[in-house]
């Protein structure tokens, strides 16, 4: 042990030299020296989880790691897990960047890298790298050079094994040159035959011949698929033993002569020569079997003076006899298992062994390695089964993986937006379970792949699923035929994947608006408004700068001091909202927004933002909210603005943090808002108090508002009574409010039930000014408003005529005429409003598709009976004339009528209305009666909003829940998804929007292609399925051969090309047989799926 320290003393290092000279070293001609050297810093020339699996071992071993990535891996996670990364192979295809050596050794020189570790695949194998390494003064983390020449060459490894007495596979001696000698061989020795390449393994570059008219093809795809995957297309052959079981033995071996085995993997599931599924160790082997293959495996090992890790891998026949097949001079991927049942680190080994530690320093002697258990690796591949295993690429829009006791996960690039592209492996995930025995392993196996949810791409999961359940998998033995002999593993369980259909929907939706056809056929109008004349100069006084001279508490006392009727106008948010959807634009706001400020001053305030205002900006007009707040503020700066917020809800639809609500409001402030509207749906009281308190530290006027509904003057409705109304304005009072506001967002009141309320209310505060806020819907507005100035209200709200009535609020010009020469005179110029108006009327037309005007003529006074609110009340008459229901309106409002009765009569603002009208369109939709839908509320599925509700998210409903509805709703059926839509990404180069959701509490998005962008944009076609003639790409990936021209005759399943992805080959065959028409491909051409490859006509 002394041996580690730093400083060896020259008789220790005499000791260790006579020490390594008296082992039998065949493959060294002189004996060295050794010495232990640590090793301060290791790259890894290589990517993916094999990437990952050495940095945390060299971590664990306080070593530090770098890491190198080819262009197309900048975003990988191995370049991200190590201390240190650099670009290698700029400007190269991407397996050539991690093939090219000059690159790695720059950057292992320049970054005094001490040791590379290969990993496997790439340069593993690959003794000029390894020599390469040894020349630049950098360690190789493996076998000597030419003892990777040796056991990478694969005919001279079968000489070795020969000369080992291992048995072999009738092969050829050295690599073939051309076909012919592949067929003189198969003359020799018949078919099948098998090509494999001598330069590496991993199933590239073999194809199994099972006839002379396969061997030229197959000649050509394994030469090709060997060349990319190793640089060197050399191949040799040999005969094809059927139905063997694949057996390999890992072994280790230091540099003093040492080499003991750990045992053996059973890797004979597999397809296309590639391994799926890895166990450890092989299950009913004969122990005298077992002998012979580790003691074949240690003997070969030490001919060669083998050093490191490395596997030797045999095929057993049906009679129990095995052949050498060749020796990986590597770590292999299915590594883990051995880990697993030895309780061995591979690469900490691999490591020691490097820095010169000897087998028994390590604690590595044969008789202590012990079999514990039995491990599984399952190779999670983005791979098809139903397709032929055809390798899938795209994004991973969603990664959730199976974990728990027993469980190990080495991976990469397995992570939520992860992009798995065609130009390297299809290996996702290794999941590795262990267990006491086999069919233990199998069910933490099973569990951990049920636990999996990948979506974006496909995967051979349920295909995995269906071989651990398999009874010969479980109970018997398997060989290399296993998913060729059982078809029934191809009987795979659909994948549901609610969730992500449901988020592509409505990505959809948000991207390119909804399929719903718009019943307006109106067209914006041509012509412009006239923007009336404004004087120059500063605008008048207002009542602005008494808030600013004042404050909130002063500004109210104005208010109530006020001699006539304020008003306030909502022509800019409300007004907008009811009748034009919000579309209005902040352009055409600013035009008028100088007359406002120079004849308007006089306005108690100006309703401008808030409510929906905020989202509709955002996502239909591209407005910033923010920036038509700033802007209109700088053009109005006498007249305050008044806001509509939400309580707990903020401007959203939802409840927000107590700190997001009154930063909103610090912010808004800021920024030019004056006066705070306060309200909750369900009159929640902690809802309101929170948006109170809120706008108050902002420093704003705290004006609470209590939703309106019912009729207080009616003595047969006294859920919502004068006496309710009453407390809560007490409540109101004490939190502070400097304004008391009603919000009557249905027109409800009347002038009887106006006089009634307005006045109790005067009459209990005689000191707060109090503001009504009404909609027209049964053109009783202006009535009520002059009742309620008459009973001692301060300000009511209109709109200016042109965009006042029906919806939207009671006229502007028909108030300021009616109190003109009373002691209500508002002090506003009628000829004025008339100047307003008509700026408004033309401007309306430049939104005529969104007027309600297009499907409502009027208003109506069932609105009584219904009490749908305003902009509810427009909405949906527009949605019952999209949906072909314009004639059935009458059913739906009296549906809204039966929703609110069963949800317990409701106050109805939102979000609370939007729960009655989902309830109502949900009852029309399926021809549900009210007295139905409370029997059989146990089995219906009702909307989300409606369940929600239920649950309290909302708030709690004065009079408490309606029973027994309540609880024969079921809550939870035990699959619900919460969906919300965060944020709409730009357009890619491929015509697509990432568009972000939050389902479930986590954050999922998904690729959404513009259809609007995508017709000014390029794209390869598609091969329409339903056209005969048209060969579309089977899989994504890159064009290796076009082997037909135009006008060429073809015969059916003559080949027309070859695809590669994922390092794999696949030749595309004619379906049928024809003239080719068209080519639309060559020679290194990118694919996607379904891309159109040519047309071939019959």
């Amino acid at each position: 042990m002394l041996l580690q320290m730093g400083g060896v003393r020259s008789a220790l290092s005499l000791l260790a030299v006579r020490r390594a000279c008296c082992l039998s070293r065949a493959a060294h001609t002189s004996p060295q020296t050794h010495e232990y050297k640590p090793i301060k810093k290791v790259m890894v020339a290589n990517r993916g989880e094999i990437a990952i699996r050495v940095f945390r071992a060299c971590t664990e071993l306080g070593i530090r790691t770098v890491a190198v990535y080819s262009e197309q891996d900048t975003g990988q996670m191995h370049r991200q897990k190590a201390d240190e990364a650099y670009l290698i192979g700029r400007g190269l295809p991407p397996v050539a960047a991690y093939l090219h050596i000059p690159d790695i050794i720059k950057v292992a020189k320049e970054n005094d890298v001490d040791a590379i570790h290969p990993g496997y695949g790439f340069l593993s194998e690959r003794s000029d790298f390894a020599q390469a390494c040894m020349d630049a003064g950098v360690r190789f983390i493996g076998p000597a050079p030419e003892v990777v020449r040796k056991m990478g060459d694969k005919v001279e490894a079968r000489a070795i094994a020969i000369r080992a007495g291992v048995p072999v596979v009738p092969g050829t001696d050295a690599p073939i040159s051309c076909l012919q000698e592949a067929q003189e061989f198969s003359n020799t020795y018949g078919f099948p035959i098998i090509f494999k390449a001598a330069y590496g393994g991993g199933g590239r570059g073999m194809r199994v011949v099972r006839g002379y008219e396969e061997l030229e093809e197959n000649y050509q795809r394994a030469y090709s698929e060997a060349l990319a995957a190793f640089g060197n297309g050399a191949l040799f052959v040999e005969k094809f033993i059927e139905k063997p079981r694949h057996i390999e033995v890992q072994i280790l071996g230091d540099k003093y002569g040492n080499v003991i085995h750990l045992y053996e993997r059973d890797c004979s599931i597999q397809r296309r020569h590639q391994k799926v599924v890895e166990i450890a160790p092989a299950t009913q082997l004969d122990p005298h079997l077992r002998d012979r293959l580790t003691a074949d495996s240690v003997n070969l090992a030490k001919l060669v003076g083998y050093e490191n890790a490395g596997t030797v891998e045999f095929l057993v026949d049906k009679h129990g006899k095995h052949y050498f097949i060749e020796v990986n001079s590597r770590l292999q991927v299915e590594h883990t298992v051995t880990e697993e049942i030895t309780d061995v680190d591979l690469v900490h080994a691999q490591v020691r062994i490097c820095e010169g530690r000897s087998l028994p320093e390590l604690g590595l002697k044969q008789d202590k390695i012990r079999i514990n258990g039995y491990a599984i690796q399952c190779r999670v591949t983005t791979e098809d089964p139903a397709r032929g295993f055809q390798p899938d690429t795209g994004r991973l829009e969603v990664f959730r993986s199976g974990e728990g006791m027993g469980i190990r996960l080495d991976s990469a690039s397995a992570f939520q937006g992860a992009l798995i592209s065609p130009h390297y492996d299809s290996l996702l995930v290794k999941v590795i379970a262990s267990g006491k025995d086999l069919p233990a392993a199998s069910a933490k196996m099973s569990r951990a792949l049920a636990e999996f949810r990948v979506r974006g791409v496909k995967t051979n999961i349920p295909f995995l699923q269906n071989v651990l359940s398999n009874d010969q998998f479980l109970y018997g033995t398997v060989d290399t035929q296993f998913i060729d002999e059982n078809p029934d593993l191809f009987n795979l369980r659909p994948v549901q994947n609610r969730a992500q259909k449901l988020l592509h929907y409505l990505g959809h939706v948000m991207v390119n608006g909804p399929t719903t056809p718009i019943p307006v056929k109106a067209k914006p109008s041509s012509i412009d408004p006239v923007i009336p004349q404004v004087p120059l100069g500063q605008p008048p006084v207002g009542f602005r700068d008494v808030l600013l001279r004042e404050g909130p508490e002063g500004f109210a006392r104005a208010v109530r001091a006020h001699p006539g009727l304020l008003l306030m106008d909502t022509t800019m948010r409300d007004a907008h909202q009811s009748l034009l959807a919000t579309r209005v634009r902040t352009h055409d706001l600013k035009h008028i927004a100088p007359f406002v400020a120079h004849n308007f001053s006089n306005l108690f305030s100006v309703e401008n933002w808030g409510g929906a205002t905020f989202d509709v900006a955002m996502r239909f007009l591209s407005e910033c909210p923010w920036r038509r707040l700033q802007e209109l503020r700088s053009l109005i700066p006498n007249v305050p603005f008044q806001m509509l917020l939400r309580g707990a809800n903020a401007v959203g639809y939802t409840n927000y943090p107590d700190n997001a609500v009154y930063k909103f409001c610090e912010v808004a402030k800021e920024n030019g808002m004056d006066i705070f509207r306060v309200f909750d749906s369900l009159n929640y009281l902690p809802n309101m108090v929170l948006g109170m308190e809120a706008a108050g530290a902002a420093g704003g006027v705290v004006e609470a508002a209590i939703s309106y509904t019912g009729d207080v003057s009616d003595p047969m409705r006294q859920k919502y009574s004068l006496d309710y109304y009453l407390k809560l304005a007490d409540e109101l009072v004490k939190a502070g409010t400097h304004i008391l506001s009603i919000k009557d967002m249905a027109g409800l009141l009347k002038p009887a039930s106006s006089r009634l309320l307005i006045g109790a209310l005067r009459d209990r505060f005689p000191d707060i000014p109090i503001h009504v806020h009404t909609h027209d819907t049964a053109g009783a507005g202006v009535a009520a408003m002059l009742a309620c100035a008459e009973a001692g209200a301060d300000i009511v709200d209109v709109a200016v005529d042109s965009m006042a009535g029906m919806t939207s609020q009671p006229s502007m010009g028909a108030l300021v005429a009616c109190t003109k020469g009373t002691k209500y005179n508002t002090g506003i110029s009628l000829e004025k409003v008339f100047d307003y108006s008509e700026y408004w009327e033309v401007t309306r037309g430049l939104y005529a598709p969104f007027d309600c005007t297009a499907t409502m003529k009027s208003g109506n006074a069932d609105v009584y009976e219904n009490e749908i609110p305003g902009g509810q009340y427009t909405n949906l008459h527009f949605q019952a004339h999209s949906m072909g229901l314009g004639n059935k309106f009458k059913e739906v409002k009296k549906a809204y009528t039966e929703a609110n009765k069963l949800l317990g009569d409701l106050i109805k603002v939102t979000p609370s209305s939007k729960i009655v009208g989902d309830l109502a369109q949900f009852m029309v939709q399926n021809s549900l009666t009210r007295a139905e839908v409370e029997e059989r509320a146990d089995e219906l599925s009702f909307p989300l909003s409606v369940v929600e509700f239920l649950q309290g998210h909302v708030g709690i409903p004065h009079g408490g829940f309606p029973e027994p509805f309540r609880s024969k709703v079921e809550l939870e059926r035990g699959k619900t998804l919460h969906i919300k839509a965060l944020a709409l990404g730009d357009l890619n180069k491929a015509g697509q929007r990432e568009v972000f959701f939050e389902l479930n509490g986590q954050l999922r998005s998904v690729l959404v292609r513009d259809t609007v962008a995508m017709k000014e944009m390029h794209f390869h076609p598609k091969a329409l399925k339903d056209v005969r003639g048209q060969i579309g790409a089977p899989m994504p990936g890159k064009v290796v051969e076009v082997k037909v021209k135009q006008g060429q005759q073809v015969e059916k399943g003559q080949p027309l090309c070859v695809l590669s992805a994922m390092k794999m080959e696949t030749v595309v065959n004619s379906p049928i047989a024809g003239t080719v028409a068209k080519v639309y491909v060559s020679a290194d051409s990118t694919l996607e799926g379904d891309d159109l490859i040519l047309e071939i006509t019959e």
